[in-house]
């Protein structure tokens, strides 16, 4: 497994942030592409990388579901073996991503700053009784949940109502749905939501930076 690292060479670096893909697109997608660039813009070096089952779907051609968490961690505990040991480390990722970055997390609590997660799977669509949150309460560090608030995965309505054993920090996306888009007529556009979206990552990571 291999690590693409965005950087903006005319910023220093503050912090390292190795970015997950989510279930069905891989890193080489135009959500993951466009957030590396907009996060490495604040100074903040973006590694991407493929899980396994990605690798074999892209090289087979072939669309492939997601392995099961355990495999998809081992997969992701091997690629933070290429972080820069010079820089902040935080990790996170889109839906799935974010998921596993989450559960990653806590069981390497002395190597991780912070997490992100952009558009984070609170529950399958329709299906709100099947929480994903149970892990909540041993993420040793900050959790930043960048959120569409019409995400079926977790609207910002049925959040606010759930009773969960730790809550995270929201950034809420206007009418975002999963993927941080709104609707035409909401008057809000995909690029502002994902600029907003990485103000906000970079404001949370300069905030753990300063503590330290």
């Amino acid at each position: 497994m291999t690590i693409q690292w965005i950087k903006n060479n005319t910023v220093a670096p503050i912090a390292q942030f190795i970015f997950a893909h989510g279930a069905g697109a891989g890193s080489d997608s135009e959500f993951m592409q466009t957030m590396a660039l907009l996060l490495s813009e604040h100074g903040i070096d973006v590694g991407l990388f493929d899980f396994k089952y990605m690798q074999i779907a892209k090289q087979t051609n072939k669309r492939r579901p997601p392995e099961r968490a355990p495999k998809l961690l081992q997969d992701f505990s091997h690629i933070m073996n290429h972080a820069q040991p010079e820089l902040p480390l935080f990790i996170g990722g889109k839906s799935m991503g974010g998921r596993m970055a989450s559960m990653l997390a806590c069981d390497t609590p002395h190597t991780v700053r912070g997490i992100l997660a952009f558009g984070y799977p609170f529950h399958p669509p329709g299906k709100p009784e099947k929480l994903r949150t149970a892990h909540f309460c041993d993420i040793p560090c900050p959790f930043l949940v960048l959120q569409g608030e019409r995400d079926t995965f977790g609207t910002r309505e049925e959040l606010a109502t759930m009773d969960m054993p730790k809550e995270p920090q929201y950034c809420w996306l206007p009418d975002g749905d999963h993927s941080l888009k709104p609707r035409k007529k909401s008057g809000f556009t995909e690029q502002q939501n994902r600029v907003t979206a990485a103000h906000a990552a970079q404001a949370f990571i300069k905030q753990i930076i300063e503590a330290l």
